[in-house]
């Protein structure tokens, strides 16, 4: 994907990204947590019922594994529009 690089294209790439990631967010902690728990609770991850799973600790690994594909994709965004730092 190429955006002319101004920085509108910037913008609009990097809040394309956060769109992305907020969406994921939510459904893993509002959606799997709350919302689909019932359903989720049908299926058992290490003997725990996999909505309870979610909601106590899967929407943490998520989190984190968020947080490092942000910094991975901000970092090549960043590169795309050359206002990364050396």
């Amino acid at each position: 994907m190429q955006y002319n690089h101004d920085a509108q294209g910037y913008w609009k790439a990097t809040l394309g990204l956060l769109t992305k990631i907020l969406i994921i967010w939510f459904l893993v902690s509002f959606g799997a947590g709350i919302l689909f728990a019932e359903v989720l609770n049908n299926i058992m991850l290490g003997g725990y019922p996999l909505g309870f799973w979610f909601a106590q600790q899967g929407s943490i690994y998520v989190f984190i594994a968020l947080i490092f594909y942000y910094g991975k994709k901000m970092g090549d965004i960043d590169r795309e529009f050359d206002v990364h730092e050396d």
